[in-house]
């Protein structure tokens, strides 16, 4: 498959299962009703949240707010798209992270144009040990997309020590 319409398609699908799974929340949940899929562990609870990671900037000025929640990472995003499509050196796994990370910040940027704010709806409770805030595909994409790029760069740097030894 041609390379660019790998990272176009990867990138719509990932913009594709958030909308979706967010147009199925806010027409079949109740809001902020919480629902237990298995016991307090997993729940899905339906907010929406006017600022970023775990609701962070939601009282910040709206000016302010427009600049760093909506205008800041549009051009981000369009530099690593411009990164990723011009960078051809790039493992497949890596280009896979960006692909990720770049539907996912679409998605919830999409939101806020659209919306105004981010829906939200996924959280994990394991008992204390971990907890997370309440979050959706679009963080997940973003989520797992980091972590395969930690993992592309420690694979790649034990690929390069081995070459050079």
């Amino acid at each position: 498959m041609n390379r660019n319409l790998f990272i176009v398609l990867l990138i719509i699908f990932n913009i594709a299962i958030d909308q979706i799974s967010k147009v199925i929340v806010r027409n079949t949940l109740t809001f902020r009703k919480q629902i237990d899929v298995i016991g307090d562990y997993f729940q899905l609870i339906w907010v929406e949240n006017k600022g970023a990671f775990l609701g962070m900037g939601s009282d910040m000025d709206p000016t302010l707010r427009l600049i760093f929640l909506l205008i800041l990472p549009t051009l981000v995003l369009g530099y690593v798209i411009y990164y990723i499509i011009k960078t051809k050196e790039l493992d497949r796994l890596s280009l896979i992270a960006f692909c990720c990370i770049v539907g996912g910040g679409i998605a919830n940027v999409f939101d806020r144009i659209v919306f105004g704010q981010v829906t939200d709806f996924f959280f994990i409770d394991l008992g204390g040990v971990f907890k997370t805030g309440i979050f959706n595909v679009a963080d997940m994409s973003v989520t797992a997309g980091m972590i395969m790029l930690l993992f592309s760069g420690v694979f790649n740097s034990k690929k390069k020590e081995k070459v050079s030894a």
